[in-house]
């Protein structure tokens, strides 16, 4: 059966996408030549610059592509707990534990801020993960596990907090760092509790 050209472009751009993936992890961003993504990806630099307009274009598209696996990946931790306060810990948990995974940090922590700048890079992280927590705080409001607040800086606070701390974390060596992140979390969380009061 034939090919249709909708479903070559749509492999030259999974083709395009896995390979920039790859390069901005492995090397970071500034080291990364689009027309050598083409070549490794076996599609010519025209067809990368069709699909992307540039290695910026590349980057963004792979900037969300991980940022939404990422935002997937917590909430599926998330939703394996009924209660809501498990719920929140779960999927801050999940979301420090992805800093330790090169491609979240290299990519989403580390060059996304600098090369996007950081008000794209925020609205990107809204559209993927940031949402899952402002969610998660509604619930807890809203069940009385924490005091009726204004949530948009509390989620904001929590999500800068654990932006860095994943950071820490990713250039940290050893299990006990975890533990210690995750030991930090829990009082940090635990003193958001109405009987924490």
């Amino acid at each position: 059966m034939a090919v249709t050209r909708a479903e070559q472009r749509a492999a030259t751009r999974r083709a395009l996408l896995a390979e920039g993936r790859r390069r901005f992890a492995a090397d970071g961003y500034h080291e990364v030549v689009l027309a050598e993504v083409a070549k490794a990806a076996g599609v010519t630099k025209g067809a990368a610059y069709h699909h992307f307009e540039s290695k910026a274009g590349l980057f963004r598209a792979v900037v969300a592509e991980v940022q939404h696996e990422l935002g997937e990946r917590v909430a599926d931790a998330a939703e394996q707990h009924d209660d809501p306060w498990e719920r929140l810990r779960a999927g801050c948990r999940t979301f420090l534990a992805a800093g330790c995974d090169p491609v979240v940090r290299r990519i989403v922590l580390v060059d996304a801020p600098a090369v996007l700048g950081w008000d794209e890079w925020r609205a990107m992280d809204e559209d993927s993960s940031a949402r899952h927590l402002a969610e998660a705080l509604e619930d807890l409001v809203r069940t009385g596990t924490i005091a009726q607040q204004p949530l948009e800086p509390l989620a904001r606070l929590l999500s800068g907090a654990m932006n860095e701390a994943a950071l820490w974390l990713a250039r940290s060596a050893g299990p006990e760092a975890a533990a210690q992140t995750e030991r930090a979390l829990d009082r940090l969380l635990n003193g958001l509790r109405r009987d924490a009061d």
